[in-house]
């Protein structure tokens, strides 16, 4: 979304350069109205080798992906990440280390930065919540289709290459104990 009219002071905004690229200026303020991507996060779950996955509702509806969603305003990336993962989920986690992190282009105008944080169990029950209509573990090399992520098919390649290997078995080790 560009804006029009600067949001402090009303003038019209203009376009300008800064750094080598085009922004929005306010003429009046002097202020550089910057376009940045939202930060997303997603909580990598395994079950014998199998990754847990939701059907979303609403935005890629009937799609699936990693249990994700946006950072809210005030609120910490990895209290984000297990609130996410409990609504739709209904699971509650231990959250571990980052497993990765990508730039999302598959939508060009909501642009995210995405966190994949590896998750254990602690609580709650297996459920479609609010933004899914389903929830299931799936074999890493037979993901449901469509999956609604290019960043998610990545992440589950990733994983895939990894299954059976010691780095990832002795990061599951370590949250198993």
């Amino acid at each position: 979304m560009e804006w029009k009219f600067c949001p402090l002071c009303g003038r019209e905004l203009e376009d300008c350069g800064d750094e080598g690229r085009l922004r929005q200026c306010c003429p009046g303020c002097d202020r550089v109205f910057y376009r940045n991507p939202t930060v997303g996060v997603a909580v990598i779950v395994m079950k014998d080798s199998k990754i847990l996955l939701v059907k979303r509702k609403g935005s890629y509806e009937n799609s699936w992906c990693i249990p994700c969603g946006h950072v809210e305003w005030g609120e910490d990336i990895r209290d984000a990440a297990r609130r996410e993962l409990l609504e739709e989920t209904g699971i509650e986690v231990e959250l571990g280390p980052v497993f990765d992190v990508h730039s999302n282009f598959h939508d060009p105008e909501n642009l995210t930065v995405g966190i994949w944080f590896w998750g254990v169990p602690v609580g709650g029950e297996l459920r479609a919540g609010t933004d899914a209509k389903d929830v299931g573990f799936f074999d890493l090399g037979d993901l449901p289709e469509p999956m609604a992520f290019p960043t998610d098919l990545i992440i589950c390649e990733k994983l895939r290459r990894l299954t059976g290997k010691p780095e990832l078995e002795d990061c599951l080790k370590v949250f198993s104990e």
